[in-house]
């Protein structure tokens, strides 16, 4: 079992942007073959309050691979991109491939 661990660094005062597009990527990224683990938005208590966290498992790498073709035809993703990027909430993003010890 593989983990795509994405971080976000984002801008703070656009949060809601941000938000509006995690819960419009549920849809496509389960339909294309994504088992999603969880979002993870930062609190006030401790740490950096503009970094958010996404956990997506695959079963295989192939399995990612395959999920990032369909993810990329999918035309709600296409439009929730495009959204967020118009908005300007995100700054930058870390993917990596990840596996449980």
């Amino acid at each position: 079992m593989l983990t795509l661990y994405l971080r976000y660094t984002f801008d703070p005062n656009k949060r809601a942007a941000y938000e509006a597009y995690v819960a419009a990527e549920m849809e496509p990224i389960t339909r294309s073959g994504g088992n999603i683990i969880g979002y993870f938005l930062p609190t006030d208590y401790a740490g950096p309050t503009n970094e958010a966290h996404g956990l997506i498992e695959f079963p295989s790498l192939a399995s990612y691979e395959q999920y990032r073709h369909i993810l990329a035809a999918d035309t709600a993703h296409k439009e929730n991109n495009s959204k967020l990027e118009s908005s300007g909430a995100i700054i930058s993003i870390v993917r990596s491939i990840v596996k449980r010890a």
